[in-house]
């Protein structure tokens, strides 16, 4: 027998669930009480109300950006979806829909210290390279840290003999923003490990900052690599729940200097930082080559990829990276030769594989703390130099719809190290068969004699060539000589991580 319940009041709950056909997607949902007595229900919302202010972590005020050039030109469609939720949610956003390249970096530059106390975060309405751009905006202006440590030889030919070579603050393209406001917003507090120069000591400043303070990212681009990293969904209601909810989790961040943009080049010195993963060699040339077809939309990747990919082209080059503990790299003695080129070792398999995860050990285990890499005493730099089809440094491990498992499975967001992938010069259908391991779900791309793979925390780059073209994030970099290190978990961001 079915009871039917009159309510003279009713009182709806705006909530979410997880989705029963896609995982790590979040919807929203509705629940309905009701009570005959209205001063009861005005009891369960003060109730409500008064629990829900105790959650310090949920933001009442947001900084947002929005691209309308992102992806499919779909930015400013995406957030008039999800601005009604952080409305119900009673959160204040201050809205800036960028007009030009550039806008969000000059904005954020430009906003001082004080200003960014009044918000609980900055939240980006775009793709991966729209982040970059805010993230560079912030950390260029008010981040100054020592540069990435390098071989005695690289240091030599770049004008210093420090094992870090220091980041003179006045050579900085952005002022800094002026000491003398409140507080620096909003990066964590650190300490350094190893024992480095004193130079590397006295440069390195690192502000206390609020932890509540973070990034967010609702995807609106055209891969969407972070966050689907991050909330293990391309999807702007899932990234928008991730942030009203006041979810937390820590980032790597990679800094990565451009010391001459081609061999001719006098040393100056350009910092950027990354979030996702730096590229060279076939990964620049589809970037560039990218650039032509932005009338295309995001299907000028395919096309320009293609491209490249049918050029088959290779470039001479060097690089060293820093070697660390067992157990912190896969690389193996050489097991023999191949396509006269080093073997390198296989990759790991599936049962051995950590892949990061909400509350993931690995990243848990860390230090929360954002750290540069200084030189111990002793440190063993690895070479490898030749010619190379691809240079990658993943930061994550960079799944997006081309490549399901990302780049590196199991690479971590917040573990301090980089994943640099070495693309030895090989046959052309090698070349695709890596490529097609990549783009299917449980291949496995590392496992090829021409593939090199090292977890390091910095690493350094020399071309033989003239010009040299880099991706970082998405966006173009030239530097013919570059070197790049991990600072662990710089950043913290509006997510959790993938749930499975």
């Amino acid at each position: 027998m079915q009871e039917i319940y009159c309510w003279d009041v009713r009182l709806l709950i705006l909530s979410f669930r997880k989705s029963k056909t896609q995982p790590n997607v979040w919807v929203l949902a509705v629940y309905t009480f009701g009570h005959k007595d209205l001063p009861t229900c005005e009891m369960w919302v003060n109730r409500l109300s008064a629990s829900l202010s105790l959650e310090v972590g949920r933001p009442k005020n947001l900084l947002v950006f929005v691209n309308p050039m992102s992806g499919k030109t779909n930015a400013g469609r995406t957030w008039e979806t999800v601005a009604p939720i952080f409305a119900r949610a009673k959160i204040e956003a201050k809205v800036v829909v960028t007009e030009r390249a550039g806008h969000a970096f000059d904005v954020m530059t430009s906003t001082t210290n004080k200003e960014f106390n009044s918000y609980d975060g900055v939240i980006a309405v775009g793709g991966d390279g729209f982040f970059n751009e805010i993230l560079n905006g912030y950390l260029s202006s008010r981040y100054k840290a020592p540069y990435p440590p390098a071989p005695t030889d690289f240091a030599h030919s770049v004008g210093s003999d420090d094992c870090s070579l220091v980041h003179n603050p006045d050579k900085r393209v952005v002022e800094a923003s002026d000491p003398n406001d409140d507080q620096y917003p909003r990066l964590p507090s650190s300490q350094h490990y190893g024992s480095g120069s004193s130079n590397f000591l006295q440069d390195a400043e690192f502000p206390h900052h609020n932890e509540w303070f973070r990034f967010g990212i609702i995807p609106a681009g055209s891969t969407d690599a972070i966050a689907m990293c991050t909330t293990g969904a391309r999807d702007p209601v899932t990234s928008a729940l991730h942030i009203i909810l006041g979810k937390r989790v820590c980032l790597d961040i990679a800094q990565i200097v451009s010391w001459r943009e081609t061999a001719t080049s006098k040393v100056e010195p350009r910092v950027r930082y990354a979030a996702s993963f730096a590229g060279y060699g076939f990964y620049g040339d589809v970037i560039t080559e990218s650039e032509k077809y932005r009338w295309m939309g995001p299907k000028r990747y395919d096309y320009a990829g293609t491209k490249v990919f049918m050029r088959h082209r290779s470039y001479e080059a060097e690089v060293a990276y820093l070697d660390v503990e067992s157990g912190k790299t896969h690389a193996v003695p050489d097991r023999g030769r191949r396509f006269g080129r080093l073997q390198t070792s296989r990759s790991r398999s599936k049962s051995e594989r950590v892949i990061c995860r909400t509350n993931c050990n690995i990243c848990n285990k860390k230090s929360s703390h954002s750290m540069p890499y200084s030189c111990p005493k002793e440190t063993r730099w690895l070479r490898s130099k030749g010619r190379f089809l691809s240079v990658g440094a993943a930061i994550i491990s960079n799944r997006n719809e081309r490549a399901p498992d990302g780049l590196v499975v199991d690479a971590h967001l917040s573990d301090g190290l980089l994943h640099l992938i070495l693309i030895k010069d090989c046959p052309h259908a090698l070349y695709l068969w890596h490529l097609t391991e990549l783009a299917r779900k449980g291949g496995n791309p590392l496992n090829f004699e021409f593939v090199e793979h090292h977890k390091t925390p910095a690493f350094t780059f020399t071309s033989s060539g003239n010009d040299s073209v880099w991706n970082i994030d998405g966006e173009l970099f030239r530097a013919h000589q570059l070197s790049a290190q991990v600072f662990q978990g710089l950043i913290s961001l509006f997510a959790s991580g993938p749930e499975v």
